[in-house]
């Protein structure tokens, strides 16, 4: 019998029908037999304050930490605003990157891409994210950055329908996958 791996998606927007949202409900629809993502919205998860992260945070944090730490590994695709990756995305990884030196994030195997309207792609926000990714101590599948240029021109019916754009992300999920296993 196969191992079913979990993987844990998170988008960096909670807006609704975001393009990075729909982009992790495309990956669903894609993955192996074996495979099962999870994605998990941050609408409300609340604004880090140190005095709430206590041994009983507020349950929207316990639920996400639970969540991490459940996971075999992890996708986050993230807009670009303002150079940056979005504030609701760096607000969550502040919630689950504590305790200092005790995250479910440290060692995680973690897939990151960006995507929006622009040209770019994100690339600037795939730089913040993967350094922050650094910095909470995720193992990140090295890889081409993955930024999806133009995405608002990639989604059809509420789907990624491009297909190289598709094909560029099942095999960035690969090497997520190969990472888990080994």
């Amino acid at each position: 019998m196969t191992k079913t791996i979990r993987l844990l998606g998170i988008s960096g927007s909670i807006r609704k029908n975001a393009f990075n949202t729909i982009i992790l409900e495309t990956i669903a629809e894609n993955l192996p037999q074996n495979v099962e993502l999870q994605i998990f919205p941050l609408n409300d998860v609340p604004l880090y304050n140190q005095d709430e992260d206590t041994a009983t945070p507020p349950q929207a944090v316990q639920d996400l930490r639970q969540a991490v730490a459940d996971a075999d590994g992890m996708i986050i695709s993230s807009p670009e605003y303002i150079y940056g990756m979005s504030g609701v995305l760096k607000n969550a990884l502040d919630w689950i990157s504590r305790p200092h030196g005790k995250s479910h994030m440290i060692g995680k195997p973690v897939f990151t891409m960006t995507a929006s309207p622009a040209a770019t792609g994100g690339v600037r926000a795939q730089a913040q994210l993967n350094e922050a990714m650094m910095a909470i101590g995720a193992r990140q599948v090295l890889r081409p950055q993955t930024v999806l240029a133009t995405v608002h021109e990639k989604i059809t019916d509420g789907r990624l329908s491009d297909e190289s754009s598709l094909s560029f992300i099942k095999a960035g999920v690969a090497d997520l996958l190969k990472s888990i296993e080994d």
